[in-house]
Parts: structure tokens; C-alpha cells; sequence
């Protein structure tokens, strides 16, 4: 079971080096994270244990024109003890609706050809591939 809470700055210096701190997280500068916590900050949400440790998190935007208009998934990640808990479908979902709250046409997001473990989890999501 997990909550779901807006991504604060604290967060950010304060506990979020815990979920990052893994190969299959790709890790940015904190000025890159402070861009999407200012312009983004619906889209940035954090999933809290009952004992309000970071599970994992989800930073996206919203971006493109006309037809093109789109939510973006920018990163997710789960620390890898809560992983396989639905933790991170749960988060996709949350970005899904704010998506359609910002009256976006669809969710984009890009993953390493490499990533395979992501891959599977987006598909398992139903997810369409468009292309490598």
C-alpha cells in the first residue's frame, strides 16, 4: 500500500537519493529535477510507505500543439525493495490522469532499447512500442 504525494523540493535533497541510488535509474542534476518541480508540479508525484519513506516517484510534462498536445513521462522509478508491488502502474496511472485533466491527446515516453525490464513493464501496462 502506498500514498501518493506531490514531489517538494524537500523531498528532493532529503530522500529521494535512496530510489536513485540504483543501475536502473537514470539520475539527472538537481537543477533538471528544480525544472520540473517549478514548470511541471502537477505532474511530479512521489509514492509514500505508510512509515512516509519514498517508494518511488514519477516526473513528467505536458508538451507539443493542436493534435500533438501530449503528457510526457520524463522518469519513473521505484526503489528496488518495493518493486513488483504495482507501485510503478499506480504512478503511471496518476500521470495518465492528469494527462487527460490537462486535456492531453496521449501519453509519450521514451525507454533505452537496452532496458528491457522497462520495456516488458511498459507492455505489461499495454503500452504500444512505435518504434526503436
Amino acid at each position: 500500500m502506498c500514498t501518493l504525494r506531490p514531489f517538494y523540493f524537500q523531498r528532493l535533497v532529503l530522500s529521494f537519493n535512496r530510489v536513485n541510488f540504483d543501475p536502473l535509474t537514470e539520475n539527472y542534476g538537481t537543477s533538471f529535477y528544480l525544472q520540473y518541480l517549478v514548470n511541471w508540479p502537477e505532474y511530479c508525484t512521489v509514492a509514500e510507505s505508510p512509515s512516509g519513506q519514498m517508494m518511488g516517484y514519477i516526473l513528467g510534462k505536458s508538451e507539443g500543439q493542436a493534435e500533438e498536445w501530449h503528457g510526457h513521462v520524463t522518469t519513473l522509478t521505484v526503489s528496488p525493495q518495493f518493486r513488483r508491488l504495482g507501485i510503478a502502474h499506480t504512478l503511471m496511472n496518476e500521470l495518465e490522469k492528469i494527462s487527460e485533466n490537462q486535456r492531453c491527446f496521449f501519453v509519450d515516453l521514451f525507454v533505452r532499447v537496452s532496458n528491457n525490464i522497462a520495456i516488458n513493464m511498459y507492455k505489461n501496462f499495454g503500452t504500444q512500442c512505435t518504434g526503436r
